[in-house]
């Protein structure tokens, strides 16, 4: 069952001027992070299936995946969308409940104050 999403409130730093880049950053380095995990696991997987004599790629082509393994990929692959559109999504919402630097401002001097 997927987790339910939560996102951190408030401003975070931004790196970049101009406007989406550090989006685009964020997806970038979940997207290489995900790409490095892969590719170290399916370069073991044909190793392991070399020294157990078996053809790796022609048993790949002929696989035919379950319902339920079906049904894996896409829970797997909706949580994966989730954290690539992380920062997306949170500014969405922080658009929607008005989190403007502002407002960001105003709470820190309520708190400064006590």
């Amino acid at each position: 069952m997927p987790q339910p999403i939560r996102d951190a409130r408030g401003k975070r730093p931004a790196f970049y001027e101009a406007q989406g880049l550090d989006q685009a950053m964020s997806m970038i380095l979940v997207l290489a992070s995900e790409f490095a995990t892969l590719r170290e696991r399916v370069d073991t997987l044909e190793r392991v299936l070399e020294q157990h004599g078996i053809e790796a790629e022609a048993a790949i082509e002929a696989y035919q995946p379950a319902p339920e393994v079906l049904k894996q990929r896409e829970l797997w692959r909706q949580a994966f969308l989730r954290r690539l559109y992380y920062l997306a999504r949170k500014d969405a919402a922080d658009a929607v409940r008005g989190d403007t630097e502002a407002r960001f401002r105003e709470t820190i001097e309520t708190i400064a104050r006590g």
